[in-house]
């Protein structure tokens, strides 16, 4: 059901930023729109989602009206803060957003689009099981405003499959973004790697799938094991065996070069794209530092410098809202050394890199080494900018560390 939220200040039961805070008119603004529903829990999954015996008085059916309050709130605080900006991407995330029917998805775009307006060529992405993608489905996000599918296919061999608990069928990722591309949207292709059982003679296959189906993104993910999933639970018990770093550093190595060889340009260590047209705008936004707002249980939200996270539970969520309350946990204000942190943190992880003018003095020594250790571009930092390397990539952790420290 998620990890647990973080500690912080308690979050004012209006919603209001803290005295002081404005919102900048000209900065980019996101919103993300949490559906928590899965029809079954994954062995891997941290996030919160809940199946259906797991809501405990939370409807399902009544979602979209209960996040639509959440907007209205939203509204009333951003303009209280200096006025209210369009939208330049929105996101539907889960769980699986499309187990709620596309009607709901449409309401739910529609109060984002009344509460905010949206952008000009604006970015809309829903996150889709396969099973859940019919044509009919396809157009109906489409003509809602839609703009892109993000195709949870995670592998292509059904024992890996097994192994995460996926329950779709393999055939159906081909069909989903069939349909997709008959709507006329863009299509992303999620792909997981370092599963139990899983060889790299697998990896490939699922690779080769997913570039065969001619997807516009592709997200490959080394598999995490987390605290309290039922993955974990096996893992601790010997059912199956822990992930081996050695094989996901090969798999992610393999990702690399087939992506590369068809058409795949890397734009953050976990993402590829045909063209910088196709990247993620919404996760760019999170990786370079913009405004957003998370809708929904369990949402977190940056906006103007203040990181603050909603109630977990969708029934504790809707009874804060249907109170006329703020859903809202708790919230914080980083300090400068905690944003320069972050900074290093996610903007190293971009193919832009991090500029070298905002490490601290102790970073900008460990330049030098991390080139000799060939894990940053020394091109790039001699023009002053800090760019992994492909083993960068795989050490990423290691030179933010360095870079940090």
């Amino acid at each position: 059901m998620g990890s647990a939220l973080p500690l912080g200040d308690p979050m004012p039961t209006d919603g209001a930023l803290p005295d002081g805070i404005r919102v900048d008119p000209a900065a980019p603004f996101g919103v993300y729109l949490h559906v928590p529903f899965c029809r079954v829990r994954c062995g891997y999954c941290d996030f919160n989602t809940y199946t259906s015996s797991e809501l405990r008085g939370a409807r399902q059916d009544q979602y979209a009206d209960t996040l639509l309050r959440e907007v209205d709130l939203a509204t009333s605080v951003l303009g209280a803060a200096g006025g209210l900006r369009p939208a330049s991407t929105v996101f539907f995330g889960g769980g699986t957003p499309t187990l709620l029917p596309p009607g709901d998805l449409a309401r739910m775009l529609d109060g984002v689009r009344g509460a905010f307006g949206l952008a000009d060529g604006a970015e809309v992405t829903v996150e889709a099981n396969p099973d859940t993608v019919s044509t009919a489905v396809a157009h109906e996000l489409a003509a809602a405003g839609v703009t892109r599918l993000s195709i949870g296919m995670q592998s292509a061999v059904p024992h890996v499959l097994a192994a995460l608990d996926r329950t779709h069928d393999p055939d159906n990722v081909r069909t989903a973004v069939a349909a997709a591309r008959e709507a006329g949207l863009d299509v992303s292709i999620d792909l997981i790697y370092g599963a139990p059982g899983e060889s790299l003679d697998d990896w490939r296959a699922s690779l080769e799938a997913a570039v065969a189906l001619r997807p516009d993104h592709v997200s490959a993910y080394a598999l995490i094991i987390e605290d309290g999933t039922k993955l974990a639970r096996q893992i601790r018990r010997g059912e199956v065996p822990a992930p081996d770093d050695d094989l996901q550093a090969d798999m992610y190595e393999l990702a690399d070069d087939l992506l590369a060889a068809t058409g795949y340009d890397w734009y953050e260590v976990s993402n590829w794209s045909r063209g910088v047209a196709h990247r993620s705008r919404h996760n760019l936004a999170y990786w370079t530092g913009a405004d957003w707002w998370g809708f929904g249980p369990g949402a977190h939200s940056h906006v103007a410098g203040v990181r603050f996270w909603n109630v977990k539970h969708p029934a504790a969520y809707a009874q804060r809202l249907a109170s006329g309350e703020s859903p809202g946990a708790g919230r914080e204000i980083p300090d400068a050394s905690a944003r320069a942190l972050e900074g290093v943190l996610l903007r190293t992880r971009i193919r832009e890199g991090l500029d070298v003018s905002e490490l601290l003095g102790e970073g900008r020594h460990a330049v030098a080494a991390l080139i000799a250790d060939g894990l940053i571009e020394g091109a790039d930092a001699v023009r002053g900018r800090i760019v992994l390397t492909r083993r960068g990539r795989l050490l990423a952790d290691a030179v933010v560390r360095a870079l940090t420290d």
